[in-house]
């Protein structure tokens, strides 16, 4: 019995340092949010819809579809957001690497299932070389709306995709005699 209890104490410390050492291994700055941890991992860039359900356009939809990371185990991480504090996802920062293996370093967040991946270092397995910041979401958006860039506010107040959809859908997505309501109201 007592073998057993340092057999299992064992394999538990073997664990917490394993653990410890990748989060010594990753060079992901830490956010501060609930459930945050450090995950440096190595995964295939895929087109999540396609994974999920089959419907796979070429190119992983040339940017239009969110995109997730294949790790090796089978599991399937929604790579939810880039580095950057706007709320930005992360498709800008993955759709050169569509269908191949990346090395990437960032925050699992959340508490329980499902938890999504910040990614904030990047890298292509095969080049190798040094990992990329996750930071290319507002300049594709400048390039994409030049002459939005010198307009004042922020970028999703100018958004024309955005404000096509408060248009059609109303600021709170319950259409607008909701927020008509709701307005008058508050």
């Amino acid at each position: 019995m007592r073998l057993i209890r340092n057999v299992i104490a064992a394999a538990l410390a073997m664990a917490a340092l394993s653990a410890a050492a990748q989060a010594q291994e990753s060079m992901a700055r830490s956010w501060g949010l609930v459930g945050e941890e450090k995950a440096r991992f190595e995964a295939k860039v895929v087109d999540l819809p396609c994974a999920i359900t089959g419907n796979c356009p070429a190119d992983c939809g040339a940017g239009t579809r969110p995109l997730g990371l294949l790790r090796d185990d089978g599991s399937l991480v929604v790579a939810a957001k880039n580095t950057q504090a706007i709320f930005s996802g992360a498709v800008e920062d993955l759709i050169a690497f569509c269908g191949k293996r990346v090395e990437v370093d960032g925050l699992m967040v959340g508490e329980g299932t499902p938890r999504i991946y910040q990614v904030q270092l990047v890298r292509d397995v095969e080049a190798g070389g040094d990992f990329q910041k996750t930071t290319l979401w507002s300049r594709v958006w400048n390039e994409r709306y030049p002459e939005l860039k010198a307009k004042k506010g922020p970028w999703f107040r100018k958004d024309p995709r955005v404000n096509a959809l408060i248009a059609r859908d109303g600021y709170l997505g319950l259409g607008l005699e909701v927020d008509k309501k709701f307005i008058a109201e508050w």
